[in-house]
Protein backbone atom coordinates (compact mmCIF):
# COMPACT_ATOMS: atom_id res chain seq x y z
CA UNK A 1 0.00 0.00 0.00
CA UNK A 2 2.85 2.38 0.92
CA UNK A 3 4.86 1.70 -2.72
CA UNK A 4 0.81 2.03 -4.47
CA UNK A 5 0.79 5.76 -2.82
CA UNK A 6 4.32 6.72 -2.98
CA UNK A 7 4.00 6.08 -6.95
CA UNK A 8 1.22 8.08 -7.16
CA UNK A 9 2.28 11.21 -5.10
CA UNK A 10 5.68 10.95 -7.40
CA UNK A 11 3.72 10.96 -10.12
CA UNK A 12 1.72 13.93 -9.29
CA UNK A 13 4.54 15.87 -7.99
CA UNK A 14 6.50 15.01 -11.39
CA UNK A 15 3.55 16.37 -13.33
CA UNK A 16 3.35 19.42 -11.18
CA UNK A 17 6.55 20.30 -11.63
CA UNK A 18 7.82 19.10 -15.04
CA UNK A 19 4.63 19.34 -16.71
CA UNK A 20 4.73 17.43 -20.06
CA UNK A 21 8.98 17.15 -19.90
CA UNK A 22 9.80 14.52 -17.69
CA UNK A 23 13.26 15.02 -18.49
CA UNK A 24 13.24 18.10 -16.49
CA UNK A 25 13.55 15.45 -13.35
CA UNK A 26 16.73 14.03 -14.50
CA UNK A 27 18.29 17.34 -14.04
CA UNK A 28 20.53 18.55 -11.32
CA UNK A 29 17.41 20.04 -9.54
CA UNK A 30 14.95 17.64 -10.21
CA UNK A 31 17.59 15.01 -8.67
CA UNK A 32 18.45 17.31 -5.55
CA UNK A 33 14.60 17.86 -5.19
CA UNK A 34 14.27 13.57 -3.98
CA UNK A 35 17.82 13.27 -2.72
CA UNK A 36 17.26 13.30 0.68
CA UNK A 37 15.68 10.32 2.42
CA UNK A 38 15.78 10.16 6.36
CA UNK A 39 15.51 7.06 8.15
CA UNK A 40 13.87 6.34 11.63
CA UNK A 41 11.60 3.92 13.74
CA UNK A 42 8.26 5.05 15.25
CA UNK A 43 6.05 2.94 18.08
CA UNK A 44 2.37 2.48 17.22
CA UNK A 45 2.01 3.52 21.01
CA UNK A 46 -1.54 2.35 20.92
CA UNK A 47 -0.63 -1.13 20.27
CA UNK A 48 1.68 -1.37 23.62
CA UNK A 49 1.01 -3.72 26.24
CA UNK A 50 -1.49 -5.79 25.52
CA UNK A 51 -1.48 -9.75 26.17
CA UNK A 52 -2.89 -10.85 22.90
CA UNK A 53 -0.40 -13.26 20.71
CA UNK A 54 -2.37 -11.81 17.63
CA UNK A 55 -1.63 -8.32 19.06
CA UNK A 56 1.85 -7.65 19.29
CA UNK A 57 3.21 -4.39 19.66
CA UNK A 58 4.24 -2.80 16.40
CA UNK A 59 7.08 -0.49 15.63
CA UNK A 60 7.37 0.60 11.98
CA UNK A 61 11.01 1.78 10.53
CA UNK A 62 10.46 4.14 7.47
CA UNK A 63 12.26 5.78 4.80
CA UNK A 64 11.00 9.49 4.21
CA UNK A 65 12.08 11.82 1.52
CA UNK A 66 12.25 15.39 2.98
CA UNK A 67 11.67 17.57 0.69
CA UNK A 68 8.48 15.78 -0.24
CA UNK A 69 6.96 14.77 2.87
CA UNK A 70 6.58 11.46 1.53
CA UNK A 71 7.19 7.64 2.88
CA UNK A 72 8.90 5.64 0.27
CA UNK A 73 8.66 2.37 2.22
CA UNK A 74 7.52 1.15 6.06
CA UNK A 75 8.53 -2.16 7.79
CA UNK A 76 7.26 -3.47 10.75
CA UNK A 77 10.19 -4.48 13.05
CA UNK A 78 9.58 -8.11 14.27
CA UNK A 79 9.52 -9.20 17.61
CA UNK A 80 12.76 -10.99 17.72
CA UNK A 81 14.80 -7.94 15.88
CA UNK A 82 15.60 -4.29 16.14
CA UNK A 83 16.28 -1.55 13.70
CA UNK A 84 19.55 -2.10 13.01
CA UNK A 85 18.65 -5.91 11.66
CA UNK A 86 15.82 -4.44 9.63
CA UNK A 87 17.41 -1.57 8.06
CA UNK A 88 18.80 -3.59 5.50
CA UNK A 89 15.53 -4.95 4.16
CA UNK A 90 15.08 -1.35 3.38
CA UNK A 91 18.08 -0.56 1.47
CA UNK A 92 17.86 -1.53 -1.86
CA UNK A 93 19.31 -0.15 -5.21
CA UNK A 94 16.22 0.86 -6.79
CA UNK A 95 15.27 3.33 -3.29
CA UNK A 96 19.43 4.16 -2.79
CA UNK A 97 21.02 4.94 -5.91
CA UNK A 98 21.88 8.44 -6.04
CA UNK A 99 19.97 9.40 -2.79
CA UNK A 100 21.51 10.54 0.56
CA UNK A 101 20.22 8.36 3.55
CA UNK A 102 20.46 10.02 6.98
CA UNK A 103 19.65 8.07 9.87
CA UNK A 104 20.41 8.36 13.68
CA UNK A 105 23.36 7.07 15.70
CA UNK A 106 21.94 3.83 15.86
CA UNK A 107 22.09 2.56 12.59
CA UNK A 108 25.67 3.81 12.17
CA UNK A 109 27.36 0.90 11.34
CA UNK A 110 29.99 -0.38 9.22
CA UNK A 111 28.32 -3.32 7.53
CA UNK A 112 25.11 -0.74 7.10
CA UNK A 113 27.48 1.86 5.11
CA UNK A 114 28.77 -0.79 2.84
CA UNK A 115 25.60 -1.74 1.77
CA UNK A 116 24.32 1.64 1.14
CA UNK A 117 27.83 2.35 -0.78
CA UNK A 118 28.10 -1.05 -2.77
CA UNK A 119 24.16 0.56 -3.64
CA UNK A 120 25.37 3.27 -4.94
CA UNK A 121 23.88 5.62 -2.65
CA UNK A 122 25.52 7.69 0.33
CA UNK A 123 24.98 8.02 3.70
CA UNK A 124 25.38 10.66 6.15
CA UNK A 125 25.64 9.57 10.03
CA UNK A 126 26.08 10.78 13.40
CA UNK A 127 29.10 8.87 15.90
CA UNK A 128 27.99 8.83 19.39
CA UNK A 129 28.58 6.33 22.49
CA UNK A 130 27.78 3.07 20.28
CA UNK A 131 30.37 3.57 17.92
CA UNK A 132 32.87 4.66 20.57
CA UNK A 133 36.18 4.16 19.31
CA UNK A 134 34.66 6.32 16.16
CA UNK A 135 33.44 8.84 18.09
CA UNK A 136 36.69 9.36 20.57
CA UNK A 137 39.00 9.35 17.10
CA UNK A 138 36.90 12.43 15.80
CA UNK A 139 36.82 14.00 19.38
CA UNK A 140 40.46 13.48 19.72
CA UNK A 141 41.02 14.94 15.56
CA UNK A 142 38.25 17.79 15.81
CA UNK A 143 38.66 19.46 19.19
CA UNK A 144 42.37 19.50 18.84
CA UNK A 145 43.34 23.42 19.80
CA UNK A 146 46.47 23.11 17.46
CA UNK A 147 45.17 21.17 14.70
CA UNK A 148 45.80 23.34 11.42
CA UNK A 149 42.16 24.21 10.15
CA UNK A 150 42.99 26.22 7.08
CA UNK A 151 41.98 23.44 5.00
CA UNK A 152 38.65 22.64 6.70
CA UNK A 153 35.20 24.19 5.89
CA UNK A 154 32.98 25.98 8.21
CA UNK A 155 29.82 27.01 8.51
CA UNK A 156 27.95 29.14 11.37
CA UNK A 157 24.40 30.58 10.58
CA UNK A 158 22.31 32.24 13.18
CA UNK A 159 18.07 31.29 12.70
CA UNK A 160 15.92 33.24 15.07
CA UNK A 161 12.02 32.52 16.37
CA UNK A 162 9.88 30.61 18.07
CA UNK A 163 11.16 32.37 20.85
CA UNK A 164 14.52 31.35 20.89
CA UNK A 165 17.94 32.21 19.06
CA UNK A 166 19.63 29.32 17.52
CA UNK A 167 23.69 29.18 16.42
CA UNK A 168 24.71 26.38 14.31
CA UNK A 169 28.42 25.89 13.89
CA UNK A 170 29.96 23.02 11.82
CA UNK A 171 33.16 22.53 10.86
CA UNK A 172 34.16 19.44 8.05
CA UNK A 173 37.27 18.01 6.69
CA UNK A 174 38.95 15.35 4.87
CA UNK A 175 42.03 14.75 6.98
CA UNK A 176 40.67 11.73 8.40
CA UNK A 177 39.60 9.69 5.26
CA UNK A 178 42.75 7.10 4.97
CA UNK A 179 42.85 6.74 8.59
CA UNK A 180 39.00 5.77 8.50
CA UNK A 181 38.71 4.35 5.16
CA UNK A 182 39.55 0.32 6.07
CA UNK A 183 36.29 0.19 8.34
CA UNK A 184 34.26 3.20 7.11
CA UNK A 185 33.19 2.32 3.36
CA UNK A 186 33.02 6.00 1.03
CA UNK A 187 34.30 8.04 3.68
CA UNK A 188 34.63 11.51 2.18
CA UNK A 189 34.66 13.99 5.35
CA UNK A 190 33.80 14.30 9.27
CA UNK A 191 32.13 16.91 10.53
CA UNK A 192 31.84 18.68 13.96
CA UNK A 193 28.50 20.15 14.36
CA UNK A 194 27.32 22.74 17.49
CA UNK A 195 24.29 23.57 18.30
CA UNK A 196 24.04 27.26 20.86
CA UNK A 197 20.95 27.88 21.56
CA UNK A 198 19.06 30.79 23.91
CA UNK A 199 16.19 30.27 24.80
CA UNK A 200 14.18 32.26 28.05
CA UNK A 201 17.74 33.48 28.89
CA UNK A 202 19.56 30.80 29.35
CA UNK A 203 22.36 29.31 26.76
CA UNK A 204 22.35 25.50 26.30
CA UNK A 205 24.96 24.38 23.79
CA UNK A 206 25.26 20.36 22.44
CA UNK A 207 28.16 19.18 20.02
CA UNK A 208 27.90 16.01 17.70
CA UNK A 209 30.13 14.46 15.10
CA UNK A 210 29.46 12.59 12.34
CA UNK A 211 31.35 11.21 9.19
CA UNK A 212 29.40 11.13 5.58
CA UNK A 213 30.49 9.57 2.01
CA UNK A 214 29.41 12.64 0.29
CA UNK A 215 33.00 14.75 -0.79
CA UNK A 216 33.52 18.70 0.01
CA UNK A 217 32.69 19.00 -3.73
CA UNK A 218 29.48 17.40 -3.73
CA UNK A 219 28.49 18.78 -0.17
CA UNK A 220 29.85 21.87 1.52
CA UNK A 221 29.54 22.35 5.34
CA UNK A 222 26.49 24.93 4.15
CA UNK A 223 25.23 22.07 2.55
CA UNK A 224 25.83 19.98 5.61
CA UNK A 225 24.01 21.51 7.89
CA UNK A 226 21.19 21.83 5.53
CA UNK A 227 20.96 17.94 5.70
CA UNK A 228 21.47 17.72 9.32
CA UNK A 229 18.88 19.92 10.00
CA UNK A 230 16.72 18.09 6.97
CA UNK A 231 17.03 14.93 8.59
CA UNK A 232 14.63 15.76 11.88
CA UNK A 233 11.69 16.05 9.27
CA UNK A 234 10.88 12.57 9.86
CA UNK A 235 10.15 13.47 13.05
CA UNK A 236 8.37 16.86 12.84
CA UNK A 237 6.51 16.70 10.00
CA UNK A 238 6.02 13.60 9.96
CA UNK A 239 5.95 11.51 13.55
CA UNK A 240 4.89 14.14 15.87
CA UNK A 241 2.42 14.93 13.04
CA UNK A 242 0.79 11.62 13.13
CA UNK A 243 0.88 11.44 16.48
CA UNK A 244 -1.20 14.68 18.01
CA UNK A 245 -2.40 16.15 14.12
CA UNK A 246 -3.63 12.77 13.64
CA UNK A 247 -3.89 11.37 16.91
CA UNK A 248 -2.42 8.03 16.20
CA UNK A 249 -1.16 7.38 19.54
CA UNK A 250 -4.18 7.17 20.98
CA UNK A 251 -5.82 4.70 18.53
CA UNK A 252 -6.45 1.31 19.78
CA UNK A 253 -6.19 0.03 15.84
CA UNK A 254 -3.61 -3.39 17.00
CA UNK A 255 -4.79 -6.59 14.95
CA UNK A 256 -2.59 -8.11 12.27
CA UNK A 257 -2.10 -5.82 9.47
CA UNK A 258 -4.13 -3.50 10.56
CA UNK A 259 -1.76 -0.88 12.42
CA UNK A 260 0.30 -0.58 9.66
CA UNK A 261 -2.61 0.46 7.15
CA UNK A 262 -3.86 3.05 9.09
CA UNK A 263 0.26 3.95 9.32
CA UNK A 264 0.32 4.10 5.46
CA UNK A 265 -3.34 5.78 5.16
CA UNK A 266 -1.55 8.49 7.79
CA UNK A 267 1.67 9.07 5.89
CA UNK A 268 -0.64 9.32 2.48
CA UNK A 269 -2.58 12.11 4.52
CA UNK A 270 -0.16 14.16 5.44
CA UNK A 271 2.12 13.68 2.26
CA UNK A 272 -1.37 15.04 0.31
CA UNK A 273 -1.35 18.04 2.97
CA UNK A 274 2.73 18.91 1.78
CA UNK A 275 1.61 18.55 -1.95
CA UNK A 276 -1.13 20.72 -1.55
CA UNK A 277 1.12 22.98 0.74
CA UNK A 278 -1.37 23.49 3.24
CA UNK A 279 -0.21 25.59 6.32
CA UNK A 280 -2.92 24.06 8.65
CA UNK A 281 -3.33 20.87 8.27
CA UNK A 282 -6.22 20.23 11.09
CA UNK A 283 -8.28 23.17 9.89
CA UNK A 284 -7.48 21.39 6.37
CA UNK A 285 -9.00 18.51 7.82
CA UNK A 286 -12.20 19.75 9.25
CA UNK A 287 -12.64 21.33 5.77
CA UNK A 288 -12.80 18.05 4.19
CA UNK A 289 -14.66 16.29 6.70
CA UNK A 290 -16.99 19.09 6.07
CA UNK A 291 -17.60 18.87 2.67
CA UNK A 292 -16.61 14.96 1.72
CA UNK A 293 -16.92 15.62 -2.37
CA UNK A 294 -14.26 17.52 -2.11
CA UNK A 295 -11.73 15.39 -0.38
CA UNK A 296 -13.05 13.17 -3.27
CA UNK A 297 -12.27 15.60 -6.07
CA UNK A 298 -8.64 15.90 -4.41
CA UNK A 299 -8.20 12.24 -5.07
CA UNK A 300 -9.83 11.93 -8.15
CA UNK A 301 -8.39 14.81 -9.84
CA UNK A 302 -5.32 16.19 -8.09
CA UNK A 303 -3.47 13.14 -8.57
Amino acid sequence: MTRVMQECLTRAEASRRCGEEPSRLATQAGCDHSAHIAMDGKTMRGTLSHEAANQPSVHLLSLYEVKTGTVLAQRAVQTKENEISAAPALVTPELIKGRIYSADAMHTQKKWCWQVIGAEGDYLLIAKHNQATLREDLVLFLDDPEADRRCWQTASPCNKGHGRLEKRTLIATTELNEFLARDWAGVGQVFRLERTVLKKGVWHTTVVYGLTSLSPKRASAQRLLELNRGHWGIENRSHWRRDVTLGEDHSQVRSGCAPQVLAALNNTVLALMDFLHVPNVPNQMRFYQAHPLEALRLLLVKL
